[in-house]
């Protein structure tokens, strides 16, 4: 009977070792996305894609932005190995300025914390520059 119990611990303590070996590995096609010039009120929805390169299904625990004018969102489930996954990200193009966020993605990957980045520039086209040129003088008239 101790033989007997012997072999089951052994077994299991190999299986539980076994299956460390296996781990999530996060790859993203992009970890910057440039939103270039964009007008004021334009679609600010862009989505970083990524891979589950390792052997062990990846759970995207949180997704968190550095200002609240950016909001992310996260797989509702895991992600298995070899799939693709997305984060998309909401800019409120109603704030005129230039972007540069942050975006904060924690998982059980290898690498538990990955920053990724957006940036670009909202612009009014309704206001014009004062340092652009008029084609007549104020003194002109």
């Amino acid at each position: 009977m101790k033989q007997l119990i012997t072999i089951l611990f052994i077994g299991l303590f190999s299986f539980s070792i076994s299956a460390q070996d296996k781990v999530a590995k996060i790859e993203f096609k992009d970890t910057t996305i440039d939103y270039g010039t964009i007008e004021k009120g334009a679609d600010g929805v862009r989505t970083f894609v990524f891979t589950n390169t390792g052997d062990a299904p990846l759970i995207i625990s949180k997704v968190s932005s550095s200002c609240g004018c950016t909001v992310p969102k996260k797989p509702d489930g895991p992600i298995m190995p070899g799939e693709d996954g997305e984060i998309q990200v909401k800019y409120d193009t109603k704030r005129v300025m230039p972007i540069r966020k942050t975006i904060t993605v924690l998982s059980n990957a290898d690498t538990p914390t990955v920053a990724l980045k957006i940036k670009g520039e909202v612009i009014d086209p309704e206001k014009t520059s004062v340092l652009e040129k008029r084609e007549k003088s104020v003194m002109e008239n």
